[in-house]
């Protein structure tokens, strides 16, 4: 892999994880709207969205059932083509406990925005 495409992956997964970890709905809609496209999609076993405005409303979600928690990558970008994938975990901000890890597999446009996630949870607590 090239540095060029690397730093493409890598890019793109810095602003998906800006949007996951973005506090308030303006904040969220401008990050969203900057990792995906118009049209672009999240799928995981809880959510099956599309566009900015449901892309959001799931990260929403996911903040007011873990408040106090951040999202992270978990090892390195991996990415050829349009195609990223990387592990993720949500990290507690007050114990640095963990809860909550997966792994997404991204499909991007030419310029680097989100066109397709597909999430797998690897590690979900009891409950959820």
């Amino acid at each position: 892999m090239t540095a060029q495409s690397r730093t493409f992956h890598e890019a793109a997964a810095d602003r998906y994880f800006e949007a996951w970890n973005a506090r308030g709905a303006e904040a969220r809609a401008k990050a969203v709207a900057a990792a995906w496209t118009e049209d672009g999609s999240y799928t995981d076993p809880l959510a099956d969205v599309a566009g900015h405005e449901g892309v959001a409303a799931v990260i929403g979600a996911a903040h007011e059932q873990f408040p106090g928690f951040f999202f992270r990558p978990l090892g390195a970008v991996d990415g050829h083509h349009g195609i990223a994938r990387f592990g993720w975990e949500l990290v507690s901000e007050a114990d640095g406990s963990a809860p909550v890890a997966g792994f997404d597999v991204v499909v991007l446009d030419e310029d680097g925005r989100i066109r397709s996630v597909h999430g797998f949870l690897d590690r979900v607590p009891a409950g959820v």
